[in-house]
């Protein structure tokens, strides 16, 4: 059984910086694809940045150049740095998996954690 578990999120001014992390047994597969999504109140989920086990990365544009992704394997941990943080980035942050070969386009990713909450003020 997959899990993942968030933690990092907390509330920071606009402009500031998190780090959230994410400890995860998917790191025990070969193939892998791990991924940070957010959801605010109201709004539907939004997938936001993908890393697989060949270290391949992709963002949504609306954080990439703020957000960075990335693994440590050998912690079993996958973080997502979070720079110049702002009001409209307040929501629950998950991260999820999925066993596959590549991340490719894929969104049905079929492991989740139970989520971190950042707020922004501003």
């Amino acid at each position: 059984q997959v899990q993942l578990v968030e933690s990092g999120g907390g509330s920071v001014q606009a402009g500031g910086s998190l780090r959230l992390s994410c400890v995860s047994s998917m790191f025990k597969y070969d193939r892998y694809c791990m991924a940070w999504y957010r959801q605010a109140p109201g709004k539907n989920r939004e997938w936001l940045t993908s890393i697989d086990s060949s270290g391949t990365i992709t963002y949504a544009d609306s954080v990439k150049g703020r957000f960075t992704t990335s693994q440590d394997a050998s912690k079993d941990t996958l973080y997502l740095q979070m720079d110049r943080l702002e009001p409209e980035d307040t929501a629950m942050y998950y991260c999820a998996g999925g066993i596959w070969d590549a991340c490719g386009s894929r969104r049905d990713h079929g492991y989740w954690g139970w989520g971190t909450q950042v707020t922004v003020s501003a």
